[in-house]
Order: C-alpha cells, then sequence, then structure tokens
C-alpha cells in the first residue's frame, strides 16, 4: 500500500489530504521522493527556524542522543537550569517552566493566572483575549482562541473569556473590569493573518492589567526566539514594560518538542509543588539543543534584521505589481500577503513552482521563512510569487 493510501486508511483525518512527499531537506530547501528542491519559506510554520542539517544542532542532537535522552523531572540534568537561565536573559523574567509544545505552555499561563486568582479569593475571574488570536488547541488555550471555526465544535470550553477586537483599546479598555485576572495577546498574530499590535495598544494592556492586579500574558508562540530580528517581539515596543508572563515554543528546540512558560515572581509564585508537571518537557536532548539554537540564534539577529527589513521591501514591490495583493503585515521574517481573493490556490501553484508557503485566514500568504535565508533566497521566492499572484 502507498503512503498516502496508508494515511487515509489509518491517520485521523485531521489535515485532509496532502501532495508533497518529504524525503530530506538541507539549508533552506526541502527536497521530495523524487530529488525535486523547494525553498521552504514556512519552515514546519515556523519550526525549523535555523533551516534543515544545521552542523551545530546536528553535533549536539548526535552527541546527546549517545549519552541520555530523557530522565523525566524526578531528577536534574546539565542542560534544564542553564536554559532557563538563557531564558530569562532573553526575556528579563524570572522563572521557566518547560513543556512539549506552544499550547502546553499557554495552559501554564492559565493554571498560573487561575491560581493566582484563587490565592487571592477573588471569586469571579475574566480572561481577555483578542480576536483572530490563536493560543492552540487545547482545552484551555481554545477557549482563549479568537476564531469561532476553532471553538466552536468543541464548546462548553472554560467560561468567563472575553474576545475583543486587535488595536482596539477603548473596546479593551470596556472589558477590562475588577473581575480581570490576565489579558492575552500575541505581539503579532499568527495564525489570524499576521497583524501586529500597535505600541498604543500594547500600552493599554500593560496599564490595564498592573490597574487590576491582572497579569498581561505574551503569546510569543509564533513571533518569539529571534522571528523579527528581536529576541521576542514585545521587545520591538521598548517604551512598554515587559509582560508578566512570556509563552514560546514551535523553534525553541530545532525541531525536536519543547515548549517554554516564562514567569516574573509575581505571575509564578502561585505555582508550587505539585501544582502543575510534565513528563517529556525539558528533558536534556531537547533542551541541550535548545541552547545551541538561542546562542545561534543571538548571533543571527542582526542579520534577520537586515534580511527581514529586504524581505518587506521586495513584498511592497510585489504589492504595486499584483492587484490581488491588498497588504503586506509583519515584521523581521514573519510576513504577510493579504489577497483580495481566497489564497489556497496560490499556495498550491507556488508549491508547483518549488516554493513552499501557507494559508491562513483564508486569504493572507503566510511567510515564515528560515533565519539563515539571503537575498538569493528572498528574489527567488518573490519572483515565484509575482508569476503564480499574476497567473
Amino acid at each position: 500500500m502507498l503512503t498516502g493510501e496508508l494515511e487515509q486508511t489509518h491517520l485521523l483525518p485531521t489535515y485532509g489530504p496532502r501532495t508533497l512527499m518529504v524525503e530530506r531537506g538541507r539549508g533552506c530547501y526541502l527536497i521530495d521522493a523524487d530529488g525535486k528542491n523547494y525553498l521552504d519559506f514556512i519552515t514546519g510554520i515556523g519550526v525549523n527556524a535555523l533551516g534543515y542539517g544545521h552542523p551545530r544542532l546536528l553535533r549536539e542532537l548526535h552527541e546527546q542522543a549517545a549519552l541520555c535522552i530523557h530522565t523525566s523531572n524526578l531528577y536534574m540534568h546539565p542542560f534544564q537550569g542553564e536554559l532557563a537561565a538563557r531564558l530569562k536573559q532573553w526575556s528579563g523574567l524570572d522563572r521557566v517552566f518547560f513543556s512539549n509544545s506552544g499550547t502546553e505552555a499557554m495552559e501554564a499561563a492559565l493554571k498560573a493566572a487561575r491560581a493566582r486568582a484563587n490565592q487571592d479569593g477573588r471569586r469571579h475571574q475574566r480572561i481577555i483575549a483578542l480576536e483572530n488570536g490563536f493560543h492552540g488547541r487545547t482545552a484551555g488555550a481554545l477557549a482563549i482562541t479568537g476564531q469561532a471555526k476553532y471553538r466552536e465544535p468543541f464548546q462548553p470550553l472554560i467560561p468567563d473569556v472575553i474576545f475583543v477586537p486587535a488595536n482596539d483599546a477603548p473596546a479593551l479598555e470596556a472589558a477590562a473590569n475588577e473581575d480581570t485576572i490576565a489579558i492575552v495577546a500575541e505581539p503579532i498574530q499568527g495564525e489570524g493573518g499576521i497583524f501586529p499590535l500597535t505600541t498604543e495598544f500594547l500600552a493599554a494592556i500593560r496599564r490595564l492589567t498592573n490597574q487590576r492586579d491582572a497579569l498581561y500574558i505574551a503569546d510569543e508562540t509564533q513571533c518569539g526566539l529571534g522571528r523579527t530580528g528581536e529576541r521576542f517581539a514585545y521587545q520591538l515596543h521598548p517604551t512598554v514594560a515587559p509582560p508578566d508572563v512570556v509563552v514560546t515554543a514551535k523553534p525553541l528546540a530545532g525541531g525536536l518538542p519543547l515548549g517554554a512558560t516564562i514567569f516574573s515572581e509575581r505571575a509564578g509564585e502561585a505555582i508550587t509543588k505539585g501544582l502543575h508537571g510534565t513528563t517529556f518537557g525539558g528533558g536534556p536532548l531537547a533542551c541541550r539543543v535548545a541552547i545551541a539554537f538561542l546562542e545561534e540564534v543571538e548571533q543571527l539577529l542582526p542579520v534577520i534584521r537586515q534580511n527581514g527589513a529586504y524581505l518587506h521591501q521586495r513584498l511592497r514591490a510585489l504589492q504595486s505589481a499584483c492587484p490581488i495583493v491588498q497588504e503586506i503585515r509583519g515584521h523581521g521574517l514573519m510576513a504577510g500577503i493579504e489577497l483580495a481573493v481566497p489564497g489556497e490556490k496560490y499556495v498550491e501553484h507556488a508549491m508547483q513552482q518549488g516554493l513552499l508557503i501557507n494559508c491562513t485566514h483564508t486569504n493572507v500568504l503566510r511567510l515564515l521563512p528560515p533565519y539563515i535565508i539571503g537575498p538569493k533566497e528572498i528574489d527567488r521566492a518573490c519572483a515565484v510569487l509575482h508569476k503564480v499572484l499574476n497567473a
């Protein structure tokens, strides 16, 4: 039986039929079973940020796999504490909890907000999230995801979640009453169509959470860890005080599953021994690779800023040349091309031309290229986009 038939027969059909059979990757490219190269501008939805076959990551992976892959959190190993210290230094916050994914990292943040509110005796608890936001597919993270198509099949979800439009400070002010225990926001909405939040709106979140003794939870699962040219996207707004909690995952361990929830001292103090845990989160293999990833990204940040500026310059030129392109959004190596028409067929056409992208929010082509791209790859991607968008 062919692989496609095996998938259709044995897998839960959550992703529908797929046409590309990947055999291997090299640098910025994926290679299919027939040897065709595809310039990868979606990178496993932002996971493979250093591309494929990165020599440093491979070396750390091979060496640690031969020593110890898993220990559980009943014991210590050399890498979890060091990685936590580096994430503290990157974020300016105080405590770290490791998990396996972004949605699990968000669950830890939500549990901290609830535990803190219960500790303070707050019987009524409101969480504010943003329309078009996306925070994961577990029940808690789904409840604060501001897209009805993801929530409605699974209701009822956790109660007392209020959604407000992104960048609408008056609506946020009206929603933030005395029961508010947290405001959750992606500094740049990813699944919702690559919508950056404004400095003014982020400042309103920070002001209102301070006033209400609530937590500002920044979901950096897609926009963090160097994607914008800063360590975290909230750092694009230096006049706004940092969040209380930062949620991150995707590229953190270079393709291995690893999520992290980074807490300020006040945000994390209600989570004490026995209140939360994980079997796989923070294992030695993933943590060792993640340390190497952060070190490599630290060196790449100036290059990401430079190439990100060039990418957006080329995309703005593309907008001028393609009538169906309505807007270019994003920052650094995170870009959205909003079309006047549905975008899925253009994803297929681009793949046929050797470029991998995807479509989110129905009509937004999402680009999350690897941090190792240069002008040559950007020019090639934009040439393919020009061709398919004007076909």
